[in-house]
Parts: C-alpha cells; structure tokens; sequence
C-alpha cells in the first residue's frame, strides 16, 4: 500500500508548496538529530525528510496524487523506499538558516502539459438540445519530426558542463552562523541536467511545436452559462513530448429574444388584449424544445398573473428531468378607440356599476399581512 506522504508531514492532499514547506521547517527543527537524539525521533526525522522530498518534486508528487508511491522502485537506500541517511539535507539547513545544502538533482526534460481554455458560445436551443460542434484550437502538440525527443537525428543529449548533470548549481555564502550552502536551477540547462547539442531542426529541443488543429466538441444538454466541458488529453502536449493537458470548453448562454432562463425553468411575457383577458383565450408560443405549444388564458385574467406549463422548460444536465415553463401575462390596455368602441365600453360600464376606487390599507388581504400597505409599513416601522 502506498505510503501517506502527506500525512506524514500533518497535512491533506490539497496542501500547497507553501504549506508542504512550513510543515516539514517545523517538524526538521523538533526531530533533527542535533536536536532531539531520541531514535524514535530519528526515525521519525526521516520519514518526514522522505515525505518532503516526495511532496517537493512535482512529478512525484503527481505519482502520489494519483495512487502510486514513487519510492517504491528506488534501490539501494538503507531507510524505507529507498531513502538514505538525512535525506534533504539542504531543506533541514532552510529549515534552520533559510538556505539549502543537498541536491535535489534535475528536474527531467519531460514534463507533463497545462491545461487548456476555449469559450464558446451557444444559443438557448443548442443548451436545451445540445450540440456537437467542430472547433480550431491552437496548441503545443507532439513535434512530429522528432516524435518528442528533441534531438536532430540520431544524436543523443548530453550532461551539463556547468552543473555536472545536477540541475542545480551551489553556492556557499557567509551568514551569522557560519557558512550556509544554497542552490538554485542551472541557469544553462533549466534545471534538467542536460542540454542538446543538436537540437531538432523543427521545434530547437522543445519536443513540441504550436499547431492548429480541429476537434469535435459534444454539449450535453442541458449546459448552462459558465459551465465548462472537460475534453481530456487535448489541452498543451508537455515540455519534451511530456502527457498533454486537458480542453476545458467554457460555455457562454446568448441572451434569448423571448425566454429567460432561471435554472431549469423558462420564463416569457405574453401580451394579451384586455378583452381577450376579460373574456379568456388560447395563445401559440414557439417552444425551445416541444415547438408550437397552447396557453390557455382563463376568462378574468388578471395583470400579472402567471401560468405554469409543467415540463416545458430546459431539462436537467446529469437527470433531463425538464423544468418549467412560466407565461407571465401583460394585460394590454388599448391607448386609441374610436366612437364605437368608446360606446361600447360605457354601455359596459353602466351595466356592471363599475367605478375607480381607493382601497384603505386594511382592505382585502388582511388574512395575509394587511396587503402591500401594511407589509411596506411593517417594514419602516417595525409594527
């Protein structure tokens, strides 16, 4: 079973370098040697020196992330996975001094590629159906001529003159305490170890080289604005043909002419003539999904009222249960009539003794707070 190096060093798998490194500062000045002299102490300064060194290498970190324990096929180590006396030594010297002593090695010319971002935008009906749609992205993709080597030909890299093949050069500088050895990346080889003499003519050693090509995305449906779809292994091939990163396709929601989406409900706006309001009616709305659809406007139709069609909304991304679709209705009012009409509407009135009037706070609604008056007051009040 794979060792828990995070747990080694009192920490969860979503800690930061920042706090990998305070952890092990604190834990190397109680349990160094020099220290404390307990075995137990001992053995437990290594394991932790271990753990830091595990944590501290992005890849193998990244074998631990995935399950793996990346000190399990070293060899030739006294302590546990192959670790060796006071590994670390120069994250013990930080630890004490604020510098570093021991090599950490190169960091390997083959590295793992970052992700990807694509923006795409879509319509309410492409989101409510979902779509497959063919985009151009441009990325690092596998040089081709030297299938990620980096080298011209058959010619080979090289260690690194100025580091010796360590990655990393040292310096010894002076300090109140004595002398304290730091080191920092090669500067003429990046930290790998070795440089390529003969780099491929096409991407100069890289192992990769900037490239457009098109891919087939497929939407769900039911995707919303800001969601974004996951395309694994199409994002930037890694530094030396390293693995690639993944595509992330953010999608970007039009604004409908006539839906407004809240979640998985739809709401829209029906104008309806007042007599058509007074007297009830049938109105035809073009659906996202269903098309030509009826909304039965009941007799007496009040301004504002809303109907509600269940299951004609947008369905759900991971269920496709469908939302709501809610017609809230505008009773239209006409501004121009001629004689008749006007004649007409008296006639009506005289016979329903239909008269303006002035509603005191308390009437109506005094079941349910005292109608918008109290409510309003309620609020300036506090009564």
């Amino acid at each position: 079973m794979a060792r828990d190096y995070y747990g080694l060093l009192g920490l969860s798998s979503g800690a930061s370098d920042s706090e990998i490194k305070r952890a092990y500062r604190k834990l190397a000045r109680e349990l160094h040697p020099d220290v404390n002299p307990d075995e137990a102490a001992q053995a437990r300064f290594k394991e932790i020196s271990v753990a830091y060194e595990v944590l501290s290498d992005p890849e193998k970190r990244r074998i631990v992330d995935l399950g793996g324990d990346p000190m399990e096929s070293a060899a030739g180590g006294a302590g546990a996975g192959g670790f060796s006396g006071f590994g670390g030594l120069g994250d013990v010297f930080e630890a004490f001094f604020g510098g570093g002593a021991a090599s950490r090695g190169p960091t390997g010319r083959v590295r793992p590629g970052s992700d990807s971002l694509l923006r795409m935008r879509l319509d309410l009906e492409e989101c409510a159906t979902g779509v497959t749609k063919q985009v151009t992205v441009d990325t690092a993709v596998l040089c081709d001529l030297c299938q990620g080597k980096g080298t011209h030909g058959n010619s080979t890299p090289v260690s690194c003159d100025t580091c010796g093949g360590r990655g990393e050069i040292q310096t010894v500088q002076r300090s109140l305490l004595g002398q304290v050895m730091t080191s920092r990346p090669c500067p003429v080889c990046g930290g790998v170890g070795e440089v390529i003499p003969d780099p491929c003519n096409r991407c100069a050693g890289d192992g990769r080289v900037r490239a457009r090509r098109d891919i087939s995305v497929k939407i769900p449906a039911g995707v919303g604005d800001g969601m974004r779809v996951r395309l694994a292994a199409q994002g930037e091939v890694g530094p030396g043909g390293g693995p690639a990163g993944d595509l992330y396709v953010e999608v970007h929601e039009k604004p409908h002419d006539v839906f407004v989406r809240d979640g998985d409900d739809l709401h829209c706006t029906i104008s309806v003539p007042m007599v058509d309001a007074a007297l009830g009616t049938t109105v035809t709305v073009e659906a996202i999904i269903d098309g030509p659809i009826e909304i039965t406007v009941g007799a007496g139709t009040q301004p504002g009222s809303v109907t509600t069609l269940r299951g004609h909304g947008m369905p759900h991304l991971r269920s496709g249960v469908r939302g709501n679709l809610h017609a809230h209705i505008d009773v239209v009012v006409p501004s121009r009539l001629d004689h008749e009409d006007v004649e007409l509407l008296r006639a009506f009135k005289e016979r329903t003794n239909g008269t303006a009037e002035v509603r005191t706070a308390h009437s109506n609604n005094s079941s349910h707070g005292g109608g918008l008056f109290n409510r309003l007051r309620e609020t300036f009040t506090g009564r």
